[in-house]
């Protein structure tokens, strides 16, 4: 990944204490595994910012190497990979993505 795509993506990390990159918008997502990992982010009360990658091929790779995770959705918080839409889930089935929404707040 080149020095520009990754100043880009850590930019977008910036944005928000939550962020996602995914397919499609929060609003309409374009794949399943996205508007499960979004489902799980709005159920859990988190304000987020999200990118989608399909408009943008540099960082739609450059992601999968950001932090070495080769699938999307990628979920951050506080610029932390948390991981894509299975692990988002089983946090939120377990009450702890509720609270790390929280904590990223401040509240």
């Amino acid at each position: 990944m080149n020095e520009i795509v990754k100043k880009r993506i850590d930019e977008m990390l910036e944005q928000s204490p939550v962020f996602v990159f995914m397919k499609g918008t929060p609003e309409f997502p374009m794949c399943g595994f996205s508007a499960r990992a979004v489902g799980a982010l709005k159920a859990s009360n988190a304000r987020f910012s999200s990118f989608n990658v399909l408009d943008d091929d540099e960082i739609r790779e450059g992601v999968r190497h950001y932090a070495n995770f080769p699938t999307i959705p990628q979920i951050y918080i506080k610029k932390q990979l948390v991981g894509g839409s299975d692990i988002v889930m089983e946090l939120y089935e377990s009450g702890e993505l509720q609270k790390m929404v929280k904590d990223s707040a401040g509240n």
